[in-house]
């Protein structure tokens, strides 16, 4: 065979695959079908427990099992995924009706991992198997060859309720993400029974039964207005808040007790929440809570605040709605895929969706039902014929010499081999036009069958027969009557399964929380060589000033309202709150200074810390590598981010000094190249944040500054002599010849 090689733009080819790749990931692995609400890991999984037998009246199977036949069969794709699968489909806490009955360590709403699948076992919930997976003999929906072609699995379970809506989906994947929040069964069955009986009804009129999303948490859903655009469009985001009762505790103190937590502080976010409420301790923001306990076990959530004796409780409670997760907002995105695409969908669109798969279901159903009462009609017809005639059948039987020519017989008339006891019975017996399968089945008819009884049963089988067949073909040729029946089956989930709603809906005030005024006063902010930060009693450092000074790079005295600036020599300003800083003895370790503000250690190096206060009221002095120079107001570095560009640096420059400095001094610029030059600070001009400054000294090409030195000018003083070296000689500052800004200076000899 010739050897063809097809030229082709390598762009096109990449393209081409990642769109293959991307839809596969997108239809095949992480959106769920719109019809079951079921991701393929998910169908796979209860598809095989059903045909491993595995029912909810019969024995648990290990979970390995389980995961390993799927693998084999069905999903090739790492057990990990099937078991998390199997798992999260177990876990009442995750789903609004649990699929799969669970034995053993499934994990718990507070983050632990279930045990291994060797040690758990499954089977199949009851409402999985009479819901799920119950008309799937009834030939209802199509099977497909699995990933080897070796067997089959159904392209969508025949699911009997709006699955996507009742447990709801999330699923990450190629440029895309579903996040559906799980409903409540009964209102939902109501909503679809509604669309049913009106098919023109609107998202509005759906919503008169679904009131909202019912986590399997509870909580409370407070933006109520903004549900049914949200349902309308489907997407937006829900605000949600746990609930929290106040209890009294002994000697007049007050308790706040969470007893149910919103759907996505589930997992390790409630011990965030435990460490974000610690902190606010920490950071004296609601010194009013002197405990935290997580009291919480398998009855359901119980996290307990004890409060200060006259503490304001609900002051406290709006206080953890704005700073913690207590209030939080799920990202509604409701995708799933319809007709083998991805498709965002509102709540009248996945309604329409499942009613239309449930007249499909219907259909198939009752055309196959339909199908085998007409062949029971045919066969019990032809029984009915042969008892009729059953002499004649009889001496037909003893004078053939085979099966085939009494069937022949039977069906064509054809009489030729047969030996008749009279001419009549042969000529009665060439006008027999039995069907084929009304002769197999009067060949198969034992003898007792031609009683009388069993006739008088077999023509009222075939009264109920013909029955069923009327009843099939209204179901079939009439929409009301095929609606009648799937309202009836909603009738009967919903009397068996629906459970009373968890979730609170309602409109609620924005969470107010009136912060106490802080008690001024002086403190000291202390940061060490490791970038270590707290913040101690001014006293408490009049004590250990020798300590203090000796093993802390920077001490700054300030009060606890004031907030630190930070300057980088990225030319960065980072502000941070002095309260956010931990407030404690001399000896305690203090906090890393990355953790309360956006400082990179690994990106920028510190030039210069100051309290906010000193520096509103000074003027800082800006130079970088490259020898630009700037004065800057103190005023301009109020700021409300955690972060703002404290000046404007030129491209492979970097800041190397920031101070603060007084307009009567003297400024004194050292080159790397050994060049001083000495200048008065008032020929620098006061500039704004976004100007790159002046040029302080001119520097040879590769030069650049290397220090800066200032000569305090004071009249009625001699000035201190400053001495420093260069070049392994001793340079005298004070006698350098004072010149204009922007010269090369001079080089001491």
């Amino acid at each position: 065979m010739e050897e063809q090689i097809i030229r082709t733009e390598y762009a096109d080819v990449m393209q081409k695959s990642y769109i293959d790749y991307a839809m596969s990931v997108i239809v095949a692995r992480a959106l769920p079908d719109v019809r079951d609400g079921l991701k393929p890991v998910q169908r796979r999984t209860l598809y095989d427990m059903y045909e491993l037998g595995i029912k909810y009246d019969k024995p648990y199977r290990k979970c390995a099992r389980i995961v390993g036949d799927t693998m084999g069969k069905y999903h090739p794709h790492g057990d990990s995924s099937i078991y998390e699968a199997l798992v999260v489909m177990a876990q009442e806490f995750k789903k609004g009706m649990p699929l799969v009955d669970g034995h053993g360590n499934f994990g718990s709403i507070e983050g632990d991992g279930a045990a291994a699948m060797r040690y758990t076992e499954a089977r199949l919930q009851k409402v999985t198997q009479e819901v799920f997976l119950r008309d799937l003999d009834q030939d209802v929906v199509d099977f497909v060859p699995n990933f080897d072609a070796t067997g089959k699995e159904p392209e969508v379970l025949p699911v009997r309720l709006p699955n996507l809506l009742v447990n709801g989906s999330e699923g990450i994947a190629v440029g895309m993400v579903t996040s559906i929040p799980p409903h409540n069964l009964g209102e939902v069955l109501d909503a679809v029974k509604a669309a049913i009986k009106n098919r023109e009804i609107t998202t509005k009129e759906l919503m008169k039964y679904v009131q909202g999303p019912d986590f399997p948490t509870g909580g409370i859903i407070i933006n109520k207005d903004e549900l049914e655009e949200i349902y309308e469009k489907g997407t937006g985001k829900i605000r949600l808040r746990g609930k929290v009762e106040v209890e009294k505790g002994k000697g007049g103190k007050q308790k706040i007790v969470i007893t149910e937590i919103p759907y996505t502080m589930m997992g390790a976010n409630i011990g965030k929440f435990l460490n974000d409420v610690a902190n606010l301790i920490e950071t004296k923001k609601a010194p009013e809570i002197i405990d935290i306990s997580n009291q919480s076990s398998k009855e359901g959530i119980r996290i307990v605040l004890e409060l200060k004796k006259d503490a304001d409780a609900q002051n406290i409670i709006n206080l953890l709605y704005k700073k913690t997760r207590l209030e939080d907002t799920f990202g509604v995105n409701m995708l799933a895929v319809c007709d083998g695409k991805p498709e965002t969908l509102g709540l009248k669109e996945i309604i329409e969706h499942h009613v239309e798969f449930q007249f499909e279901l219907a259909n198939r159903k009752y055309q196959n039902l339909l199908k085998k009462e007409l062949e029971k009609k045919e066969i019990q017809e032809g029984l009915i014929k042969a008892y009729d005639v059953i002499d004649l059948i009889i001496e037909i039987l003893r004078g053939s010499k085979n099966q085939k020519q009494v069937k022949d017989c039977l069906v064509n008339g054809t009489t030729e081999g047969i030996t008749f006891r009279k001419k009549s019975s042969q000529k009665e017996a060439s006008s027999l036009r039995f069907t084929e399968r009304q002769a197999d089945a009067i060949l198969e008819m034992r003898l007792y069958k031609l009683s009388g009884l069993e006739i008088e049963a077999l023509e009222k089988e075939y009264e109920k027969t013909l029955k069923n067949i009327e009843t099939y073909e209204d179901i079939l040729n009439n929409y009301s009557s095929m609606a009648r029946v799937i309202i009836k089956d909603i009738d009967s989930l919903k009397k068996e399964y629906a459970k009373p709603r968890k979730t609170v809906v309602e409109n609620a005030e924005e969470a107010v929380y009136e912060e106490k005024k802080m008690e001024e006063m002086e403190v000291v902010f202390l940061m060490d060589r490791f970038g270590y930060a707290r913040v101690i009693d001014r006293t408490v450092y009049e004590r250990n000033k020798e300590a203090a000074d000796k093993e802390n790079r920077y001490v700054i005295f300030c009060k606890n309202t004031d907030k630190i600036c930070i300057f980088t020599d990225a030319g960065k300003e980072h502000l941070l709150k002095v309260q956010d800083l931990p407030f404690g003895r001399f000896r305690d370790k203090g906090t890393p200074i990355d953790n309360v503000c956006n400082y990179n250690s690994s990106e920028e190096e510190i030039l210069y810390i100051e309290a906010l206060e000193t520096i509103r009221q000074s003027c800082l002095l800006f130079a970088t590598r490259h020898g630009m120079m700037k004065l800057m107001d103190g005023t301009e570095f109020e700021a409300s981010k955690r972060m703002v560009a404290a000046t404007k640096i030129g491209e492979n420059d970097r800041l190397m000094l920031v101070a603060i400095v007084g307009m009567e001094d003297h400024v004194v610029l050292q080159s790397k190249d050994g060049y001083f030059l000495r200048f008065a600070l008032s020929e620098i001009p006061i500039q704004k944040k976004a100007a790159l400054g002046v040029r302080g000294m001119k520097m040879a090409e590769k030069d650049e500054l290397e220090a800066i030195y200032f000569l305090r000018q004071n009249e009625n003083e001699e000035p201190e002599d400053q001495v420093v070296m260069s070049r392994e000689k001793e340079v005298h500052l004070q006698k350098i010849k004072i010149s204009k800004r922007d010269s090369k200076g001079t080089r001491p000899r």
